[in-house]
C-alpha cells in the first residue's frame, strides 16, 4: 500500500516537494496546506488544496507530512503533527532555535513517529560521492573543509538571516563529511541590505579531531556559487553542488635538482579526473530515503532530528561570536 504523503507551505521549496508528492508512484498525495492556498498552481487537484493543518487531518490524516513553512512556524506545527501520529520531514533549519528543535525531538519520541529533517545538501550526488571517498581514505589526512555559499538575496526569506537559512547547510556539512563534530568556531557576520536580519557571514573553526574548516555564505554576490572543498595529504576534492560535479586533483611528484626547492615542503599540481557521477534530484532522493524509513528499513540514511538540532546549536553559536567578536567553544548537546 502505498504511503500517503502531504505537504505544509507551497512556497519555493514547498511546491518542488507537491510536484514530487504527487509523481512519485510508491506515494499517494494526502494534499497540501498553504493558508494563501496554491497560488502558483502547483497542485492538480484544487480540493486536495487545504488553508489550515485541521482541514487536513479532517479530510484523512496522512501516514507523513513535510513541513515546508516559514521556519518560526515549524516547532508549533511539527509538534501538532507528531501529536496527531504522523510522521515528519521538518525542512531545514529544523526551528528558529535550539530549544525548539528540541521540542520536536521530544514530541516525535513522545508519539512514537519518526521524524527527519531537510538537510538536502546530504543527497547531492557530488557531495555522497565525496564522503564516500573521504571514509574511503582517498585524501588520507584530512586538512581542511571549506565551503562558498553566494549569491544574490531570495526575496522568499523575512524570517532569518543568511546564517540560519543557508550557512545551516553548511555548517552540517562540514562535520558530515569529515565525520566529526564542530567544537569551536570564530565568525564575523555583516548587514548590507538594510534588514535586521544578516546578509553576509565567514565562519572558521575546527572540529573535534583537529581538522580546520571555513564557511562563506553571503546574499550579496550576483552570481550563485556552490562550492565545496576538501584538501588532505594525498589532494582535493572539490564538489560544485550546482551541476553535482565532482574532481580530484591529486598531489604531483616532481623531482628538481635546484637545492632550494628540494627544500620547500609543498606539494605540487598533479593529475585532475572529474568523475562520471549518476545525477537524480536530491529532494527526490531524500523523499525516497525518508519512505524507505517509515517502511521499515531501520538503517535509512535520513538526517535525524538530532542532526537539525546541531545544525541550529552551530548556527546560534555563530551569531553569538559574531556578536561579541569572540570564539566560541561548542559544548555537548
Amino acid at each position: 500500500m502505498a504511503l500517503r504523503g502531504a505537504v505544509l507551505g507551497l512556497g519555493m521549496i514547498g511546491r518542488i516537494h507537491a510536484r514530487l508528492l504527487q509523481t512519485t508512484p510508491r506515494i499517494e498525495f494526502a494534499g497540501a496546506v498553504d493558508l494563501d492556498g496554491d497560488r502558483f498552481g502547483a497542485v492538480r487537484d484544487a480540493d486536495m488544496v487545504h488553508t489550515s493543518l485541521e482541514s487536513l487531518l479532517a479530510a484523512g490524516r496522512p501516514d507523513f507530512a513535510i513541513v515546508a513553512l516559514p521556519t518560526d512556524e515549524h516547532a508549533a506545527t511539527a509538534i501538532e503533527l507528531a501529536r496527531a501520529g504522523v510522521h515528519v520531514l521538518v525542512e531545514k533549519p529544523l526551528a528558529g532555535t535550539a530549544a525548539e528543535a528540541q521540542t520536536i525531538i521530544e514530541a516525535c519520541a513522545a508519539s512514537g513517529v519518526h521524524g527527519a529533517v531537510g538537510h538536502v545538501e546530504r543527497f547531492n550526488p557530488a557531495l555522497f560521492e565525496l564522503r564516500r571517498r573521504l571514509l574511503d581514505g582517498q585524501l588520507g589526512e584530512v586538512f581542511v573543509v571549506a565551503t562558498e555559499r553566494i549569491g544574490p538575496f531570495p526575496d522568499r526569506v523575512r524570517d532569518v538571516g543568511v546564517v540560519k537559512d543557508l550557512a545551516t547547510h553548511d555548517l552540517d556539512l562540514v562535520g558530515w563529511l569529515a565525520g566529526a563534530p564542530i567544537e569551536s568556531l570564530a565568525a564575523q557576520t555583516s548587514h548590507r541590505m538594510g534588514r535586521i536580519h544578516e546578509d553576509l557571514v565567514s565562519v572558521t573553526g575546527k572540529l573535534a579531531g583537529g581538522t580546520v574548516f571555513n564557511v562563506v555564505v553571503d546574499w550579496l554576490t550576483p552570481t550563485k556559487v556552490r562550492r565545496t572543498r576538501v584538501v588532505g595529504e594525498r589532494g582535493m576534492l572539490v564538489a560544485d553542488t550546482l551541476t553535482a560535479d565532482l574532481t580530484f586533483y591529486e598531489n604531483g611528484h616532481v623531482s628538481s635538482d635546484w637545492a632550494s626547492t628540494q627544500a620547500m615542503r609543498g606539494v605540487s599540481e598533479g593529475n585532475a579526473t572529474r568523475y562520471a557521477l549518476a545525477r537524480r534530484e536530491p529532494l527526490l532522493v531524500e523523499l525516497e530515503t525518508f519512505c524507505d524509513l517509515l517502511e521499515g528499513d531501520a538503517g535509512a540514511a535520513i538526517v535525524p532530528l538530532e542532526a537539525g538540532l546541531d545544525a541550529v546549536r552551530y548556527a546560534e553559536a555563530v551569531l553569538d561570536s559574531a556578536a561579541r567578536g569572540e570564539t566560541v567553544r561548542i559544548g555537548p548537546r
